[in-house]
């Protein structure tokens, strides 16, 4: 299976990306398989070679490896799912299958072993400003109160904005070219697209591209490594929130008792995005023009070339496609319900 494993990273699937898409299309025993296959693969390659993201994933990914980690994978797989070895081979199979299948996706890292990444290099994100971020974020979540989960959540926004903007000056000072980056956000159904659409608000707001891959069901947000975790963070917060202001609105039933329930949940999740990427534009605005430094423009605006150019590189037929609601209830919550949201921490929409 390593093999395979091998050909899936090589097709341009970071290891993240096969633990989604297996979390979608196979059984839970199936998924913890392949994690374990993945992470066995992954041990062939020094740490060193691999990238900081790719080491990222690999922790992420919640897999029970055996006692050996060198033991054979169907033996592992019987280990990790407590079952004997016939169950295994058929969850092996299985696996192999979804891998055997696999479309190719844009790349995105280097390839395990090919990596060659020094801690100096610009593109590094501040632990600690992502620290205080997400601890910002986490007391937002807790209270009972908006007006201080807003105020928490902004001040989250603003801390993260200005770093970024502080970051372009000083990698510009230190002759760093400004660099691109790019990253998967997988969306859960249902009401995928309309949460596309939050995502590209979101993504646009904080000088970055997104592209919606509508028949994998993930969104590529393309631009600097610390807008991209911005984004990240924002986008987690802000689908949760609008999901649960989205249930509260409840369901809707039309004059002849027939449901509208779903034109109306994507009419308000699109009105919802809408909302939230004019707050968001406003915010980006406002720490911008706070930024004293003459050389703050012109910087970005060459790291908006880069992001664009990348953006054109990774998808030279991407197509831009409109999008709209049938249902003008939805429309009027899901505006409402954004001036309630807390800033926390394709198509565009293009495919």
């Amino acid at each position: 299976m390593g093999g395979a494993v091998r050909a899936a990273w090589e097709a341009g699937w970071l290891p993240s990306d096969l633990h989604e898409l297996a979390r979608r299309k196979l059984a839970p025993l199936a998924v913890e398989c392949l994690a374990a296959a993945v992470v066995l693969e992954s041990t062939r390659y020094p740490v060193a070679t691999l990238h900081p993201r790719w080491r990222a994933d690999l922790a992420a990914i919640s897999a029970v490896i055996g006692p050996d980690p060198m033991a054979p994978l169907l033996r592992h797989c019987a280990v990790a799912s407590g079952v004997g070895r016939r169950a295994g081979l058929t969850v092996v199979l299985k696996v192999l299958a979804l891998l055997g299948a696999l479309p190719a996706l844009e790349p995105l890292l280097p390839l395990p072993g090919a990596c060659r990444h020094t801690h100096s290099e610009a593109g590094e994100v501040d632990q600690k400003a992502l620290g205080r971020v997400r601890a910002l974020l986490a007391k937002a979540e807790a209270t009972e109160f908006p007006e201080e989960a807003e105020a928490l959540s902004a001040k989250a926004q603003e801390l993260m904005s200005r770093y970024s903007l502080h970051q372009a000056v000083a990698d510009h000072e230190l002759g760093r070219a400004p660099v691109a980056a790019a990253r998967r956000l997988w969306i859960d159904s249902p009401y995928a697209g309309p949460k596309a659409v939050l995502v590209q608000a979101v993504a646009t707001a904080n000088r970055c591209r997104a592209v919606w891959t509508e028949n994998l069901g993930f969104v590529t947000v393309v631009g600097s490594e610390t807008d991209l975790k911005l984004v990240e963070l924002l986008t987690t917060s802000l689908l949760v929130q609008a999901n649960r202001a989205m249930l509260a609105a409840g369901r809707q039933i039309g004059g002849g008792g027939n449901t509208r329930t779903r034109s109306f949940r994507q009419s308000f999740l699109i009105a919802y995005a809408s909302r939230i990427g004019e707050r968001l534009d406003t915010t980006t605005a406002t720490v911008t023009a706070q930024v004293e430094d003459s050389r703050l423009l012109p910087v970005l605006a060459a790291r908006n070339r880069a992001v664009d150019e990348f953006t054109k590189r990774l998808f030279p037929g991407m197509v831009h496609r409109r999008v709209s609601v049938s249902n003008a209830a939805g429309w009027t919550a899901g505006r409402a319900a954004a001036d309630l949201a807390l800033f926390d921490v394709h198509r565009p929409i293009a495919g």
